[in-house]
């Protein structure tokens, strides 16, 4: 019993990680709205490394508008707009030397679409994940039911992993319903 509760254990936990890793990829899709999260990926050359933006600065938003870097220490300003300009933002921040602001443009109807067909993209990747989840935990159940559990307990728990399976497939389709909204609203 032990070894059907640790598959479907082992299934539930790589169904969540589908579900948090596609939350993190929608957070970093701009969305019109300021979010700090879009400024994850820049990374900043500090003392010959290159560290995340947020070990050498404070990054915040003051407005659904503006997003303000404050760097720790005067010198890391020119290597901080530098980072963001060679990054992927599509953002040009405004350097005043005390402090960076990076103002949030707009978005027009086309990139929102874009915007919302990323997201699906998104989200389909975690549905694979979620199913293939679904695959492993049926394997490892079948696996087990030919080394003596009873093909009832393994129909069983097939039937609960579908029910989880289901449950994180609604999951998804609910963040991204909530992503599509936010970015289709102006």
């Amino acid at each position: 019993m032990s070894v059907i509760k640790n598959v479907v254990d082992q299934s539930e936990e790589k169904m969540l990680h589908a579900l948090t890793y596609l939350e993190e990829s929608l957070s970093r899709i701009r969305a019109g709205k300021a979010n700090v999260h879009i400024l994850d990926n820049v990374k900043v050359e500090y003392y010959g490394g290159m560290v995340p933006l947020s070990n050498v600065a404070t990054v915040s938003t003051p407005d659904a508008k503006t997003i303000t870097i404050l760097a720790w220490e005067k010198q890391m300003m020119k290597p901080i707009e530098k980072a963001i300009l060679d990054s992927d933002v599509g953002i040009t921040p405004e350097n005043n030397g005390e402090i960076i602001r990076l103002g949030i443009p707009p978005l027009t109807e086309d990139r929102r679409k874009q915007l919302v067909k990323q997201s699906k993209t998104e989200a389909e990747n975690a549905k694979i994940g979620i199913r293939n989840a679904r695959r492993d935990a049926n394997d490892g159940i079948k696996k087990v039911v030919k080394e003596g559990i009873s093909e009832d307990e393994g129909k069983e728990t097939e039937g609960a992993i579908q029910k989880l399976h289901d449950r994180y497939l609604k999951k998804v389709d609910e963040v991204l319903a909530a992503k599509e909204k936010e970015i289709m609203t102006v």
